[in-house]
């Protein structure tokens, strides 16, 4: 009986420092965002138009359209915790470049190699964790997106502090941000090699040998199935509202609020802060309430904040900011916990094909790359960023048709 308890108490242990290293790895997941902030300090350092700029975080989400499918059949290979190791490599390369120069071509590089690193994370983390918890898995992967939310939330903050400090900064100016964030990644990197991690799944089937070309085959079979369809959808929505508003909301402050680029960067802390508020308030919520009410709850607060922003485009200057503010809480808040409940639903729905259906989901999120490049065409088509927020707007009208869809 001692012998039993002791090996009770190892797992608990165990299992206590896995989820620690993991959500330590969400915290590297959201380095991604910094690309939102960085992309209006390229702008005016290179004097960029909307379309070229919002490129820049255009093609950090295309990654996410070219490896997540190879990245689930890569985890079937070498198993999900190096998949995850992997993708660290990647991300602190990502965010060594920018030390040395902010030419526009190693820009480009640091974005791709960064979005390479997180289409990884993303693929590998989600049903990694999803080992560990049977219950309530969209309120343990809100919590995630909470702790991947701070260090969103931080990296606006550090890059405004980085362009205006007097004290030392590397001489790096808003670039300090890229060898603070490295030295995290570095660290989260050694806490998830020294973690034990026991890959074997209750719920998912031994994956059969099959060849490369079948298991894409196969993946990509399952966008046939309409539920797995809609949830797909579901994600490209939010990633690209998300990278839109990260992207926009300072860029709506100084049309229509008069703000410089340094003050009207808060724009992006303020949506991180309510995001990081979301996934927080949201882990709870998720436990007590139907995955549709909160779902319901969530896509209203967002409708209201297009409302808001376009208010925001057609008031004074000083009314203007006051409604900008409140249409960036309502879609920060109402836009951070979409993720998780769409991801979930389609992991529960084919519990045995998480690695093919991770992969699917977090291709979704190439609609980080779609959504940013047709709101600066459209920004720039009509001279406005109302342009912008009318895209979002459509990704907002397709969650409301979701409602009804949802059911876990």
């Amino acid at each position: 009986m001692e012998n039993n308890n002791q090996g009770q108490t190892v797992s608990q242990q165990t299992l206590k420092l896995a989820m620690t290293s993991m959500m330590f790895c969400f915290f590297t997941m959201g380095f991604v965002d910094l690309v939102g902030t960085a992309s209006n300090y390229v702008k005016q350092d290179l004097n960029l138009s909307d379309t070229v700029a919002n490129f820049l975080p255009s093609l950090v989400f295309f990654w996410f359209l070219i490896f997540s499918v190879p990245t689930g059949v890569l985890m079937n290979k070498i198993g999900r915790k190096k998949t995850v190791m992997l993708s660290l490599i990647v991300t602190v390369i990502s965010l060594l470049l920018p030390i040395f120069s902010e030419n526009f071509v190693v820009m480009l590089v640091s974005f791709s190699l960064l979005g390479i690193g997180n289409t990884l994370m993303q693929t590998s983390l989600n049903p990694l964790v999803s080992m560990y918890v049977k219950d309530h898995l969209a309120s343990t992967l809100t919590f995630g997106q909470f702790i991947k939310a701070i260090a969103s939330f931080l990296a606006p903050i550090i890059a405004s502090w980085g362009a205006a400090a007097t004290i030392p900064n590397l001489g790096l100016g808003w670039r300090v941000l890229f060898p603070i964030y490295m030295a995290v990644g570095i660290l989260a990197s050694l806490m998830l090699q020294v973690t034990p991690i026991n890959e074997k799944s209750d719920d998912e089937k031994p994956a059969e040998q099959k060849s490369i070309g079948r298991d894409y085959i196969d993946t990509f079979k399952l966008l046939g199935n309409p539920y797995v369809l809609l949830c797909f959808f579901g994600i490209m929505c939010h990633v690209g509202i998300d990278v839109g508003t990260n992207t926009t909301a300072p860029k709506l402050l100084q049309q229509y609020a008069g703000l410089a680029l340094n003050d009207a960067a808060w724009a992006t802390s303020l949506y991180f802060i309510f995001r990081t508020i979301g996934c927080m308030t949201g882990s709870f919520f998720l436990r007590i309430l139907e995955t549709r009410t909160f779902f319901v709850i969530s896509v209203t607060m967002m409708a209201l904040s297009m409302v808001c922003m376009f208010m925001g485009a057609t008031s004074s200057a000083e009314v203007s900011k006051w409604w900008l503010y409140v249409g960036i809480a309502l879609v920060g808040y109402g836009n951070s916990n979409v993720f998780s409940m769409c991801f979930s639903q389609a992991m529960l729905y084919m519990p045995d094909k998480k690695n093919a259906i991770s992969g699917l989901m977090i291709m979704g999120l190439f609609g980080g790359t779609i959504f940013p490049l047709v709101m600066g065409i459209a920004s720039d088509a009509v001279h406005s960023q109302v342009g912008a927020v009318a895209v979002m707007a459509v990704g907002v009208v397709y969650l409301i048709t979701f409602i009804n869809k949802v059911r876990y």
